[in-house]
């Protein structure tokens, strides 16, 4: 199994094995760097291991009568042993730096490629607060442990390692009697390792949650001032961010109590260290030296044992977060049909489609069926919560019903696949974005080849030249995150306009002028007529002059189609949209 079971809008999390198993695979695309940085850094370990062997050495010869030329001879040996450590100390963490920088690189691409790929219902299912995690604090961490702590980590562990080949090397009793803290060292880590990794996926959890509560609020701040609910907000985002400091403060204190342990294991390791050269050095099997180079060697342990320990905290919240980039990357890409089938023509057809949002909630779709033809323009609508954006989900792909099917030109979505269906239906919603970099970048989004002089045909379309060409540097000014700012009726227009540049058969607006002002709202309803003349259109209206240009209009109650016809028909039939048309006309 590659991934943890999680809940049904969080993204999965991979289990231990597949975790080092996506590690392993970017270690193996590294190439020649990561194992060139390890034998760097294995060097620069074997090299510290000559100080203790020397001095040890000293200690022999003062005890054998030697002179000042065996402490100066011993100095320069420790000197020269001190440098080239340090070099090869230098250049170990610089690779292992790069290496881990290109592997951790690599990662991320895979995430972001996983995430943009992802099939578009999915997206829709998937807590934003849980998926901007993902991207942003858990890759943050993991590089945080690469970049600050990686490198240290791996001189660290080698130390360890060359220090335990080193006292073998001594007297294999000496060694024996060093390993005699590593049951103590098992212990503690048996102790510690079972209850610490839930804490730290748990941390990792409780901040998406918090994530998710804040982006909740500042997202739909301007409902949340105008109806004065900002300490509700801020109660929400408080209790999270406590629920998640409260697993940080159970983890230090785990920590701290396993810091214990180890001082325990130190403690037993030289002291049976100590006590077998006693006996060794009084049986005459070793001499004084070796037992003051083994001690030396242990004592040596010390800090990288401790740094490995005080930093194992990080380490653990690293492979958390690594664990959770890794279930992203075992995403599945949106399902392609082996043979994917071209519709006949722009029609769309809704059969018998039923959808719910949870098992204990009303159907937000129950039982809709609809017809529109090629080039048909029709509006929905109805009160907030009757059904029209989930439908028009539908349509679009992002939500797949629970029974019932959609079909484009004849063909069911299943069996467009994603890529085609993508080409065929374009939404365009009110939530619009405007990414950064120019003008010309953000359109050529819908299609990357498209020329200067394409792209102002496609802004003099939906009547936006004008505003463009006022800007500072045309098609060429620089929008988005820290360029120039753009209204949201502008923004809009851009969405209209990039519709044009993509040229699709079928478009889905899902009340895409609501963002703009009154008089906004009138432009952009002009724009999106002539964004859309001689396409399949269904319009979200929330306003009702959308409905009166359609062609049909089809009024939503409870998941349900309870009325549709042209508008004159239906004002003139009295039915439930004519109440509608005449409370609208009464406060337009």
């Amino acid at each position: 199994m590659s991934a943890i079971d999680e809940r049904a809008d969080l993204l999965p999390t991979a289990s231990a094995r597949r975790t080092w198993a996506v590690l392993g695979d970017g270690v193996r695309r590294s190439g020649w760097g990561t194992p060139l940085s390890l034998v760097v850094v294995l060097a620069g370990s074997a090299v510290g291991l000559v100080a203790p062997w020397t001095l040890g050495t000293m200690v022999d010869d003062i005890s054998g009568g030697a002179g000042l030329d065996a402490v100066l001879r011993a100095a320069g040996i420790i000197a020269a042993a001190a440098l080239l450590g340090g070099l090869l100390t230098g250049a170990g963490a610089w690779l292992v730096t790069r290496a881990g920088e290109r592997i951790l690189a690599r990662l991320r691409e895979r995430v972001m490629d996983r995430v943009l790929h992802m099939p578009a219902a999915q997206v829709e299912r998937v807590r934003i607060g849980d998926l901007l995690s993902r991207v942003g604090d858990d890759v943050a961490v993991v590089t945080t442990g690469i970049a600050r702590n990686g490198p240290d980590v791996v001189i660290a562990l080698a130390m360890v390692l060359s220090t335990a080949a080193g006292m073998t090397a001594l007297d294999w009793r000496l060694g024996l009697a060093g390993l005699c803290a590593l049951p103590v060292y098992v212990w503690a880590a048996r102790w510690y390792l079972p209850l610490s990794g839930p804490y730290y996926a748990r941390e990792r959890i409780a901040m998406g949650e918090r994530s998710h509560a804040m982006m909740g609020a500042l997202r739909g701040r301007s409902a949340v001032r105008a109806y004065r609910r900002e300490e509700e907000h801020e109660g929400r985002v408080s209790d999270r961010s406590l629920a998640a400091m409260d697993i940080t403060l159970s983890v230090f204190r785990l920590l701290t109590r396993f810091g214990s342990r180890l001082n325990g294991a130190e403690c037993v390791g030289l002291t049976a260290v100590l006590v077998a050269g006693f006996w060794l050095v009084r049986g005459e099997l070793v001499t004084v030296g070796a037992v003051t180079a083994a001690a030396l060697y242990f004592h040596r342990l010390f800090g990288p044992m401790m740094f490995l320990v005080m930093n194992f905290n990080e380490v653990q919240s690293a492979g958390a977060s690594l664990a959770r980039l890794a279930g992203v990357v075992d995403l599945p890409e949106a399902p392609e049909p082996e043979r994917p089938r071209e519709p006949q023509d722009a029609s769309v057809r809704v059969k018998e489609v039923a959808h719910r949002y949870g098992p204990d909630t009303p159907p937000a779709l129950d039982g809709v069926s609809l017809e529109i033809a090629p080039g048909e323009r029709v509006a929905l609508v109805g009160a907030s919560g009757a059904g029209k954006s989930t439908l028009a989900a539908v349509i679009t792909g992002l939500r797949v019903p629970d029974t019932g099917e959609v079909y484009l030109g004849g063909v069911p979505l299943a069996d467009l696949g994603e890529h085609l269906l993508r080409g065929h239906v374009y939404l365009v919603s009110q939530e619009t974005h405007v990414f950064a970099g120019t003008l010309l970048e953000d359109l050529r989004l819908a299609r990357p080849g498209a020329g200067a002089a394409e792209a102002e045909a496609a802004l003099e379309r939906v009547d936006a030249l004008g505003w463009v060409r006022a800007l500072p540097e045309g098609l060429d000014t620089v929008v988005g995150e820290g360029g120039h700012p753009l209204t949201a009726e502008q923004a809009q227009h851009l969405a209209l306009a990039r519709m044009v540049l993509a040229d699709p058969p079928v478009a889905v607006l899902d009340e895409a002028t609501a963002e703009a002002g009154s008089a906004g709202a009138r432009r952009l309803e002009r724009a999106s007529l002539a964004a859309t003349e001689g396409r399949t259109t269904l319009v979200v209206a929330h306003r009702l002059t959308q409905a009166q240009a359609a062609d049909r209009v089809v009024v939503m109650d409870r998941g349900r189609v309870v009325e549709q016809g042209p508008h004159a028909d239906l004002v003139a039939a009295g039915g439930r949209y004519a109440d509608l048309w005449r409370s609208w006309q009464g406060t337009a």
